[in-house]
């Protein structure tokens, strides 16, 4: 089972990506994000999407603009993640046929995404939302509707999201940051990975 977790090497290199998407990859990540104020990120997704595509969805976070969306898709990517709800941005995406996951914070916000074609959403960020902000806003939101925390979620509070119907998280700096070994990044996925499994149940 693909676990719904995010991996967000923010500041990763190409000469770095293969080893810790790897690692990533074989602790039970499937999804990786390469935010596009990375070193290099189109190479870097390149790299990834050619050598793990059968196994992780492969894409760039921080996307503000339509270029950018294209930039993406040419290079391989096939997950857009945004740290805002621009429509034109969510519809590009989906007209490109790659995945569409906005940063929103308020129910208007998760309303325009969801019209504009976003395949999910993305709290953000979830540090100033928290549980309770997410569990108010799930009542008015369409049932089957899948909202990812970020940003103030990990391995210390997965059961309170989870309980406050978090479906999934984008882990950042608690799994990777620039000048890490590949054994120290190894080591931080397998203890959030385990985290997750034993707050999901």
């Amino acid at each position: 089972m693909s676990l719904p977790l995010i991996a967000i090497l923010r500041g990763i290199t190409p000469d770095d990506v293969l080893d810790i998407g790897g690692t990533l990859v074989n602790a039970g990540f499937s999804t990786i994000e390469v935010p596009l104020n990375s070193p290099d990120p189109l190479q870097s997704i390149t790299l990834m999407a050619n050598a793990f595509g059968g196994a992780a969805l492969v894409g760039a976070g921080t996307v503000l603009t339509v270029d950018e969306v294209d930039a993406v898709a040419d290079a391989g990517g096939q997950l857009i993640v945004s740290p805002n709800c621009n429509p034109a941005v969510i519809r590009h995406t989906k007209d490109r046929g790659l995945q569409s996951w906005p940063g929103i914070f308020s129910p208007t916000e998760a309303f325009m995404a969801l019209d504009a074609g976003a395949d999910g959403l993305k709290l953000f960020p979830g540090t100033m939302a928290g549980p309770a902000g997410l569990a108010a806003m799930r009542a008015i939101l369409p049932k089957g509707t899948k909202v990812y925390a970020v940003g103030g979620a990990g391995p210390d509070n997965f059961g309170d999201w989870i309980a406050a119907s978090a479906d999934g998280f984008g882990i950042g700096s608690a799994l990777y940051k620039p000048g890490l070994s590949g054994e120290d990044v190894a080591q931080r996925a397998r203890d959030i990975v385990a985290a997750y499994k034993e707050a999901a149940g």
